[in-house]
């Protein structure tokens, strides 16, 4: 037997996940960026052209927000706007360009992981440092105390 109000809400539930769009000040807040980000990401063409509302306000979709994320983590991680630029491009052009995706994906991860070894060095430093410094601290609070 089924059970249609129960059917029924799961067909507008899902209904709804597949129309859930965002504004940009929504899009900016989940994503961790501001609306000028945004636009000027739209601008230079890392992403395409946002769909446009009624009121000719951009609506982001999910997958949008997706790429959008992407983009943040290879920004964040250090990828220059130009490797992002070509990585874009490239996958726009589809599934030909996979080997240079992957090269400059590759690329990208070599850096990073040599910065992530870096800092793993100065982090020794500074532990080292701050072990020092709180072994005189302590000894000097038990002379006083």
């Amino acid at each position: 037997m089924l059970d249609f109000e129960r059917t029924l809400s799961a067909i507008i539930l899902h209904m709804k996940a597949l129309h859930d769009t965002f504004t940009i000040r929504e899009a900016a807040a989940q994503l961790g960026l501001s609306d000028h980000t945004l636009r000027y990401y739209e601008r230079i063409g890392l992403i395409h052209p946002i769909e446009r509302g009624t009121n000719k306000h951009r609506r982001y979709s999910r997958d949008d927000i997706g790429w959008i994320e992407f983009l943040s983590k290879l920004r964040s991680t250090g990828m220059p706007i130009r490797e992002m630029l070509a990585y874009t491009e490239l996958t726009r052009q589809g599934d030909d360009t996979l080997p240079q995706r992957l090269e400059i994906l590759r690329a990208h991860q070599q850096r990073v992981a040599k910065r992530l070894a870096e800092y793993q060095e100065h982090m020794e430093l500074i532990n080292y440092k701050v072990a020092y410094y709180q072994n005189i601290y302590d000894e000097m609070n038990r002379e006083l105390g």
